[in-house]
């Protein structure tokens, strides 16, 4: 199972692609990773690879390669710099990398993100039509719009044409249980089909094995739903005519 970085053109800059690929027959389902605060790191890499072996081809795409060290040097951290029309930009070029390969099924790309990357996950499947699944972690803000955007994603939910697996923790206050009503009425109001899980005990970063508040329990419940939602709709569902 191989894993490497490769690049690709946003606009006239390069951006950093971490990928994982899985073997077997060509073409491969694929699934976006997108990045918690912490950047494309340890945590996120095995997350690729992890849905390499399990039959996907994983890219994670790093969002951060627009700041610099300059931008830093007043104490704000790399996220504070993001705003939502750079985010889509990049969210685009990494399914055009995806679909432009010809290891790649182009009818079955899905998406997933951790912590703002559960935020980028959802905007990205309002924003891009490629997507037939997907299932952020934990995202907040998705009714804050990031670096002066228009809409919020959460604005933006009608857009979404392709099923949402959403997981929350019980302690998380960013997504809060507000937001997980309210992110559960505009998807009822747009007859797009859900699930959301809710996990006992956990709080925000549940999953990321990095930190301090990994919870095995919930993560061990997560990450099968996660599979079988992306087996049903990225392998076992009858490809768009």
């Amino acid at each position: 199972m191989p894993s490497f970085w490769d690049k690709v053109q946003v606009g006239n800059r390069d951006m950093e692609l971490f990928v994982s690929t899985p073997t077997g027959p060509e073409p491969f389902p694929a699934v976006v990773v997108c990045q918690p605060g912490g950047g494309v790191d340890q945590f996120i890499q095995t997350i690729c690879d992890r849905l390499a072996l399990a039959g996907y081809a994983a890219v994670a795409p790093n969002l951060f390669h627009r700041i610099s060290g300059e931008m830093l040097e007043d104490g704000s951290r790399p996220i504070q710099h993001l705003g939502d029309n750079e985010i889509r930009a990049d969210i685009d070029a990494t399914v055009d990398f995806l679909l432009k390969h010809s290891a790649i099924n182009d009818d079955r790309i899905g998406i997933t993100g951790f912590c703002m990357g559960g935020r980028v996950a959802w905007l990205g499947a309002a924003t891009n039509a490629n997507f037939k699944a997907v299932a952020p972690y934990y995202g907040g803000d998705i009714m804050v719009p990031w670096g002066g955007a228009g809409q919020t994603p959460f604005e933006l939910t009608g857009r979404i044409t392709c099923p949402v697996l959403f997981h929350f923790g019980e302690l998380d206050l960013n997504p809060s249980r507000m937001d997980r009503q309210k992110l559960g009425d505009e998807l009822l109001r747009f007859e797009i089909p859900h699930q959301f899980f809710t996990y006992p005990g956990a709080d925000h970063a549940f999953m990321d094995f990095t930190a301090g508040r990994f919870i095995q329990q919930a993560a061990d419940e997560s990450w099968p739903r996660t599979l079988e939602f992306f087996t049903k709709y990225l392998k076992e569902a009858p490809a768009s005519s």
